[in-house]
């Protein structure tokens, strides 16, 4: 690809919450399956930001936890300065990481990267653009963007399911300009449909935007595109909009509003369980986003 009101769980739930999502790999796949896929997608708040009590030192602990216990294949993460990507892969040197710093491209501002287990998958390609109207121009902003915004993405070769390669796409959206996120969805849709038109794409990401509004339909919907929609794991497992389904927290227990991370595939896959991860321990949580999570096959 160029390509809540509600009190905190009193149940150890991240623990719960790996069970509930795991529940559908449990058993192994009969021989004309391919294996389950497990998707984690995490905005990690960036290590500098001055949280207080909830400041990356206080809190990396239950964020690696977090990760752990789901023990995704794979995971993009939101977010991330260098010494978070440095932290993530000593925490996790079994997974292979792909990323550079918005800003310049190498190390410099926030990363969405990408992570992989490196015994299921083997790293074919791999590249990032940025959400511009220059996308080739590392920290290139563009629209009505208040910051430098990006993807990454990477080709996969499942060993688990045929030797099939996957696009794994990572991004990170303006939480202002109402105009960056439409040309946004466009850019990543046009991408799509001109160079991963051949490939199974998982897209996942913290969007800043609900399911009500244009870029969602742009994405899912494939509005104003010729090319294949994209299904909601979330919505699949979960038909219903709820009032309660937000993402992000605040570093509260909150869950009142609506979902603006998430994880969207294309028709190859067939969504197995999907769900939001409100991890915690005394009322304090790994971020100031719940991560989503979910489970996948790859058809044959």
């Amino acid at each position: 690809m160029q390509p809540i009101p509600s009190s905190p769980s009193k149940t150890p739930s991240r623990f719960l919450a790996a069970l509930l999502l795991s529940a559908t790999v449990a058993l192994a796949a009969p021989a004309d399956l391919n294996p389950p896929l497990k998707v984690m997608s995490f905005n990690i708040r960036y290590a500098t930001a001055n949280d207080g009590t909830n400041s990356w030192p206080h809190r990396h602990y239950l964020l690696r936890e977090t990760i752990q216990v789901f023990d995704p294949d794979l995971l993009g993460l939101q977010e991330v300065l260098q010494s978070q990507a440095d932290y993530l892969r000593q925490h996790f040197p079994d997974y292979g990481f792909h990323g550079v710093g918005r800003d310049d491209g190498r190390t410099g501002g926030e990363y969405v990267p990408l992570m992989w287990k490196r015994d299921r998958f083997e790293w074919q390609d791999a590249g990032h653009f940025w959400l511009s109207e220059t996308p080739e121009v590392p920290g290139s902003v563009s629209w009505d963007s208040s910051l430098t915004r990006m993807v990454s993405w990477v080709a996969l070769r499942d060993r688990h399911a045929d030797d099939r390669t996957l696009i794994v796409a990572n991004t990170h959206w303006d939480h202002r300009g109402v105009a960056a996120r439409r040309e946004s969805a466009r850019l990543i849709r046009q991408r799509m449909e001109t160079d991963a038109a051949a490939y199974p794409i998982i897209l996942m990401g913290d969007f800043n935007t609900t399911e009500a509004d244009e870029p969602y339909a742009i994405l899912v919907h494939a509005q104003g595109f010729t090319g294949r929609k994209l299904t909601d794991t979330h919505r699949v497992i979960h038909p219903e909009r709820s009032p309660n389904e937000a993402t992000y927290n605040g570093w509260r227990a909150t869950r009142k509003g609506s979902r603006i991370d998430w994880i969207l595939h294309s028709s190859e896959f067939t969504t197995l369980n999907a769900g939001i991860n409100y991890t915690q321990e005394n009322g304090r949580y790994p971020s100031d986003h719940y991560p989503v999570e979910a489970v996948l096959r790859l058809n044959r």
